[in-house]
């Protein structure tokens, strides 16, 4: 995901659920649309205000999405908001965590919930 406007309408209309670590917002596509699921990351400066450290967690959180990606439905957007608390994390811990929060998420989405 590249555009302001993704980031926005992800964030503003999809379902939401967080945990200490990571906040995820997955809006799911609309019936019909073939395009790929879009996923974004992002780490604001208020929460880990080294550029190094919100660097390495957007690369670790990118990672773990990459493996997720399938699962996500055609025309889906996320964004996944990395905490200070994913900053001491293990993989496995913000693995464990991102399974949980898609999955609720989804959920979330399906049921026509945003928060």
């Amino acid at each position: 995901m590249l555009r302001s406007d993704d980031f926005s309408a992800a964030v503003r209309l999809g379902a939401r659920s967080g945990s200490r670590r990571l906040v995820v917002h997955y809006s799911a596509g609309e019936s019909g649309d073939a395009s790929p699921a879009l996923v974004g990351v992002v780490v604001p400066k208020k929460q880990v205000p080294r550029a190094t450290r919100r660097n390495r967690i957007k690369r670790r959180v990118r990672a773990l999405m990459s493996a997720r990606v399938d699962r996500l439905g055609p025309g889906a957007k996320v964004v996944v908001r990395g905490l200070a608390g994913a900053e001491g994390a293990t993989s496995t811990e913000l693995g464990t965590d991102l399974d949980r929060l898609l999955e609720r998420s989804i959920a979330l989405a399906g049921q026509g919930r945003r928060r």
